[in-house]
């Protein structure tokens, strides 16, 4: 099969791979039509990494069941579907309740399997597969990753009706997110520095947009909240970022409400000077979230699925590019430079 291939570099070369082989009976092979590129993904862009050298990588994808082994049952060879990529080992007390994105071993565990999808074929557990609708495409599919990220973010917040929400960041993640407390019955929020994302979101139905490096943000979110601050920030912008905008979130939060960071952090120690006293003082709490998996007896990457195909949620204003996989490169450039591109989801056609 055909597979883009981390470089010394950081970049991709697309070349000739063996097709992964069913290695169990309740597994499946998928032939991947779109897969994504999200901010993990640009994190690891151009940046030397000799563990992944020679790698495929990837973790946001739709397809069509291609074949599936003898004890499968939800699916079958035709099928469209989209794929959820955590899989952690399936035997810690996490696994056991459904709460495999706390996994001990989920990304040496899903990195061997699941999160390869910058290629044509992939393998999986059926019981990670959900059904596609005839009316959601692919690419809308393949956003259903990091719709259900937002999902899982909105849930740990406990966010309510009539509450005013802060988003920092306008990517996919923040976008969703935007919408999710829309859905909520909540007033929203959202900063970023990209004017192109920003107006994005207020086709989406935000309240109230600012671009954080042309406008005095923490004003407006207090003018805005009657000076109180917002009942909850959601830091959605993660990665070199987050030792700007996690002071920010909390900046925009008011005594006694929450901080939810979604985005995520690069590896090892980051030292973030807070206003410790002042989070102290004030009771602010901030709950870190990790991915998605179950909520309750729910699956939530399913509940991402029903809210798109349902109209609740909309993922093609996210689409901004699509590129071939053979341009795998152009697209990562596309989407990194989103100030000059508007990138928002660059979709890889496979």
């Amino acid at each position: 099969m055909k597979a883009a291939l981390k470089t010394e570099n950081g970049e991709f070369n697309v070349e000739e791979v063996d097709t992964p082989e069913i290695p169990h009976p309740d597994w499946v092979l998928v032939r991947i039509k779109v897969t994504g590129i999200c901010g993990t993904d640009l994190r690891h862009w151009k940046k030397e990494e000799p563990e992944l050298v020679h790698k495929v990588t990837g973790h946001e994808l739709a397809g069509k069941v291609v074949d599936v082994g003898p004890k499968v049952t939800n699916v079958k060879r035709g099928d469209r579907v989209v794929v959820e990529t955590l899989l952690g080992d399936g035997i810690c007390d996490w696994c056991r309740v459904q709460q495999y994105n706390l996994c001990p071993n989920l990304y040496p565990v899903r990195m061997e399997t699941v999160s390869r999808s910058f290629a044509e074929y992939l393998i999986a557990p059926a019981e990670k597969l959900h059904l596609l609708p005839d009316h959601v495409s692919y690419q809308e599919a393949a956003l259903l990753d990091t719709f259900s990220v937002s999902l899982h973010a909105i849930q740990l917040s406990g966010i309510k009706l009539n509450d005013t929400v802060a988003v920092i960041g306008a990517g996919p993640i923040g976008l969703a997110q935007l919408q999710l407390a829309k859905l909520s019955g909540a007033d929203v929020i959202i900063t970023d520095v990209v004017d192109s994302s920003l107006n994005i979101a207020r086709e989406l139905g935000a309240d109230l947009v600012i671009n954080s490096k042309k406008e005095d943000a923490l004003k407006k979110v207090m003018e805005f909240t009657d000076s109180k601050g917002a009942d909850i920030a959601f830091e959605c912008a993660g990665g070199t970022s987050m030792p700007e905008t996690l002071p920010q979130a909390i900046s925009y939060t008011r005594i006694g409400g929450k901080v939810v960071i979604v985005g995520g952090f690069d590896t090892g120690e980051i030292a973030i000077p807070l206003e410790w006293q002042h989070i102290q003082k004030a009771e602010i709490k901030i709950i870190p979230s990790a991915s998605y998996s179950f909520w309750g007896i729910h699956s939530e990457m399913k509940m991402s699925l029903d809210l798109v195909a349902k109209g609740k949620m909309n993922a093609k204003k996210l689409i901004t590019h699509s590129f071939k996989l053979d341009e795998i490169n152009k697209a990562f450039e596309t989407a990194q430079d989103k100030e000059r591109t508007g990138a928002v989801f660059v979709a890889l056609e496979v």
